[in-house]
């Protein structure tokens, strides 16, 4: 894997498109309803998480969902809209991975809050962990400024190392030291990002246990 930290990648899905068929977002929304948990829904609302609705729908059951439907990315787009937990997270699992840019990447991270750290694990896993050039994205993320990008750029990374990914000697160097410099982070998300991140690492050889051994140690 090229490693080599890089700036942002130009797309083109990141164009207007016409919104979905009426129709299919109804009947999104009427099997939603119908496997709508109002236990949990109400203990997410409870917890802070900014949505306008809320179904307290597990994964497994909306990846159920979602295959009833055909990946599609005007579907995809015209769900993220919505500020339903439900429908954002089926759009993560509807959008089309061949059809998934840099630059939708980035429109979908800079829209999410930091309430919404559970919708940004979701992206990573099925998509921004996918694109092409995800590891260098990974590292323009981890630099980043803001909390939701710093957090997809960790929760990417970890992916990555997950699925074998190999750092070049550079981009160990840079990955250690933004994690490092991210775990005072007030932002519990980011920090346990970051912590889990560092331990994927830990495990791909003596030397990384032992550099990362050291920075949890002096945190």
């Amino acid at each position: 894997m090229d490693s080599t930290p890089c700036a942002v990648v130009g797309g083109s899905s990141a164009d207007t498109t016409l919104p979905a068929s009426p129709a299919t977002l109804a009947l999104i929304k009427a099997e939603l309803r119908s496997a709508m948990n109002g236990v949990a829904s109400r203990a997410i609302r409870e917890s802070g998480m900014a949505y306008k609705l809320c179904y307290g729908i597990e994964l497994p059951r909306l990846r159920q969902i979602a295959a009833g439907f055909t990946p599609d990315r005007r579907l995809a787009q015209s769900l993220w809209q919505e500020n339903v937990r439900e429908c954002k997270m089926l759009a993560i699992m509807l959008y089309p991975v061949e059809d998934f840019d840099a630059d939708m990447a980035s429109l979908w991270i800079e829209s999410l809050i930091p309430e919404q750290a559970e919708l940004a694990g979701l992206l990573s896993m099925d998509l921004l962990a996918r694109l092409p050039e995800a590891s260098e994205l990974a590292f323009h993320w981890m630099a980043d400024e803001r909390n939701m990008f710093q957090l997809c750029g960790f929760l990417v990374i970890t992916r990555l190392l997950m699925q074998g990914a190999v750092l070049s000697p550079d981009a160990e160097a840079e990955f250690l030291d933004q994690a490092t410099a991210t775990l005072p982070s007030p932002f519990l998300p980011l920090r346990k990002a970051a912590t889990n991140a560092l331990l994927r690492f830990s495990e791909t050889s003596p030397e990384a246990d032992r550099a990362v051994r050291k920075i949890l140690n002096h945190t």
